[in-house]
């Protein structure tokens, strides 16, 4: 079994920066897909960021490209998320989701095998 946990998020004045992490456990982590998603209050749980398993391609949702990057050290077995520029609309729990080798529709959460417990990320304004 792989097991995400996620580290980083706290409170943050809007325009400040954070940077979450992920840390996966399991014999074999390179091969994963991962992605970060995001829960609002009240909300369903939105897609935020992917990156491929071999590390090359990388994708956005619209409300965070330009201001958000995602990366991975798969010789630490971690994926981060660098956020800038944040905004009080970016509050929401953070999670870590993971899933075994490619993955097509990378904005569908339903097609990640394995989750984290998610970090509460505050944007003040």
């Amino acid at each position: 079994q792989v097991q995400l946990v996620e580290s980083g998020g706290g409170l943050v004045q809007a325009g400040g920066s954070l940077r979450l992490s992920c840390a996966a456990s399991g014999r074999t982590f390179s091969n994963y897909a991962m992605g970060w998603f995001r829960q609002a209050p009240g909300k369903e749980r939105e897609f935020v960021a992917h990156i491929s398993w071999t590390g090359f391609i990388t994708y956005y949702a619209d409300s965070v490209k330009g201001r958000f990057t995602i990366s991975r050290d798969n010789a630490k077995n971690t994926v981060d998320l660098q956020m800038n520029s944040l905004r009080p609309e970016d509050t929401a729990v953070y999670y870590c989701a993971a899933r075994f080798g490619t993955i097509t529709t990378y904005s569908n959460r339903y097609e990640y095998t394995y989750w984290g417990q998610g970090t509460q990320v505050t944007v003040s304004s």
